[in-house]
C-alpha cells in the first residue's frame, strides 16, 4: 500500500503550470541526467527509439520563445498578439528552460521500410512514444520541485527552430516544455468524470 502511495504521489505532483519563475532546483548537468534517464529507458514500438530532445537553457531558451513570438506575430492581428505575448512572457519565457520534444522520421521510415506490415502503424507509433517520452519528463521535473507546461506552437515555429540549432530535416517538433520553479501554484484540481474513464471486467 505504501508503494501504491508513492506512486499517487508522484502523480499528483505533475501539474500545468503557468506561473515559472527563472530558477531551478537542478544543476544544469543534473537537468540532462534527468532527460538521459527518461531516454535510456522508456519503451518505443520494434525499440525504434525515435524520440528526439533538445534542451534549452540561457540564451537558447529565450531564442526560442523570442521564434514564437515573431512567428506570432506576422500572423495574427495586433490586439490579440498583446495577450499572447504577454502570456508568452510570464508563463513561458519567464522559466529556466523549454524541452524540445521531436520524433525523427528518418527512423520512422527506416522501421516502414524493414516491417513493411506495419507500415501504417509506425507514425502512430511514433506519437505513442513522444507522449510518453513528454508524460515522463513532466513528472520527473514535477518530483524534482519543478513546474512545467506542455505548449505547441509547431507546426508554426519549425523552420525556425531547425534553422536556428542546425537540427536535421527529419525532426519533427512535436511539443515544447517550458519549466521552473513555480511561481505560483496551479489551481485545484476536479477529477469529475474520472469514473467513467475506468471499466473493470473479471470474465
Amino acid at each position: 500500500m505504501e508503494k501504491l502511495q508513492n506512486i499517487r504521489k508522484c502523480l499528483e505532483r505533475r501539474r500545468s503550470i503557468y506561473h515559472l519563475s527563472s530558477h531551478s532546483t537542478l544543476k544544469d548537468s543534473q537537468l540532462a541526467e534527468l532527460l538521459y534517464e527518461v531516454v535510456r529507458y522508456l519503451p518505443s514500438a520494434f525499440d525504434s527509439r525515435s524520440t528526439r530532445l533538445a534542451l534549452l537553457i540561457g540564451k537558447a531558451h529565450h531564442r526560442l520563445w523570442d521564434m514564437v513570438k515573431e512567428s506570432l506575430r506576422e500572423i495574427v492581428p495586433p490586439e490579440v498578439f498583446v495577450r499572447s505575448e504577454q502570456k508568452i512572457d510570464t508563463s513561458f519565457a519567464s522559466g529556466y528552460g523549454t524541452i524540445l520534444f521531436f520524433e525523427d522520421w528518418a527512423v520512422v521510415s527506416e522501421m516502414q521500410a524493414h516491417f513493411p506490415l506495419y507500415r501504417d502503424n509506425f507514425p502512430t507509433w511514433a506519437e505513442h512514444t513522444s507522449a510518453m517520452h513528454q508524460y515522463a519528463v513532466w513528472v520527473a521535473l514535477a518530483n524534482v520541485g519543478m513546474g512545467a507546461s506542455l505548449q505547441h506552437y509547431n507546426p508554426l515555429i519549425d523552420n525556425r527552430v531547425r534553422e536556428a540549432w542546425h537540427l536535421p530535416h527529419s525532426w519533427r517538433l512535436k511539443a515544447q516544455m517550458p519549466f521552473g520553479i513555480a511561481a505560483a501554484p496551479a489551481p485545484e484540481k476536479s477529477f469529475d468524470g474520472a469514473e467513467e474513464q475506468l471499466l473493470i471486467f473479471t470474465e
